[in-house]
């Protein structure tokens, strides 16, 4: 089935205690194409570049079976862009310098042929841009996934809410679910959010992994112990990429699956943090992928006895 990615195409300069980068490839959609790539070859992205944007990433994409239709490209203008600072932790960032230039008044188009796709993924932006979005769709997507940020609870909440509520999926880290509930638990955070609209919320955790909620139910899943972590721009992108890309794979949207999905998402975001940028999610082989699903599977899996 066919996944449609909305978010940004985009330049970041990044410095970690790790490392430090000039201006690479970035964007919230990127990641999450390339993610979702490994799972599902038919992806339609829509976003908007300025014609400084390297043609290399471009065919990147195309080489992954990303559709770019809907890649606005803005003859004389440069692409968002967006510098920031790792503390030691990687868990906290300062934000260096942010330009928004084509992403200032952009205004998502989707192309016909992708107006029927049955999964949407979208990507942080605007809440009244996500919302065009799905206001554009021809039939309502099998699934709507939704991802945004506290910027947006604190700049745009009205709007943030009536945007959640025409979501299936919500993902948020721990301390926007906080913001957002107003509720320190992240089990009383979750039927307050489940109570917005959404019938799904995941929670992100960085390093600490991952909780999938509905209202009956919870799913936890660990992240995966690493050697090197270098970056973690963009983990939660693609996390979302490889967790959209596995249900729009198999067509199964039960809270059974998604657990499954889960795992598959936290995989891509383990490659993701090993190297800065886009880097590491690109030119994967399957293997590589399946390898590391399993070290998920045998860092959870044992027998145990209950009396």
């Amino acid at each position: 089935m066919s996944l449609l990615v909305v978010g940004t195409v985009a330049f970041d300069a990044i410095e970690t205690p790790f490392g430090k980068t000039d201006k690479i490839v970035g964007g919230a959609a990127s990641y999450i194409a390339l993610a979702a790539s490994y799972f599902n070859p038919n992806i339609h992205l829509v976003s908007v570049i300025g014609d400084d944007f390297p043609q290399s990433f471009l065919n990147t994409l195309k080489e992954s079976g990303v559709n770019l239709d809907g890649l606005e490209i803005k003859k004389g203008e440069k692409s968002f862009f967006w510098s920031g600072k790792y503390h030691n932790d990687l868990n906290s960032r300062d934000t260096l310098e942010t330009q928004l230039n084509v992403l200032a008044d952009f205004k998502p188009v989707v192309p016909e042929s992708a107006r029927n796709s049955e999964f949407l993924m979208l990507g942080n932006l605007a809440p009244a841009v996500q919302k065009s979005v799905i206001h554009q769709m021809t039939t309502r997507p099998k699934l709507i996934i939704l991802d945004t940020m506290n910027f947006w609870m604190d700049m745009a909440l009205p709007e943030l809410m009536e945007t959640i509520a025409l979501c299936d999926v919500l993902t948020i880290n721990d301390s926007e679910a906080r913001q957002l509930s107003g509720e320190y638990s992240l089990v009383k955070a979750s039927q307050k959010i489940l109570k917005m609209g959404p019938k799904i919320l995941v929670i992100k955790k960085g390093e600490h992994g991952a909780l999938l909620f509905n209202k009956d139910e919870v799913f936890f899943a660990p992240a995966l112990p690493l050697e090197d972590v270098y970056d973690p721009t963009g983990a939660g992108d693609s996390f979302a990429g490889g967790f959209a890309g596995f249900l729009s794979r198999t067509k199964d949207i039960s809270f059974e699956n998604m657990k499954r999905a889960i795992i598959f998402g936290s995989a891509m975001a383990s490659f993701t943090v090993e190297k800065f940028g886009t880097e590491r999610l690109i030119g994967l082989s399957q293997e590589n992928v399946d390898d590391r699903v399993q070290e998920f599977v045998d860092l959870v899996q044992f027998d145990i006895a209950v009396y």
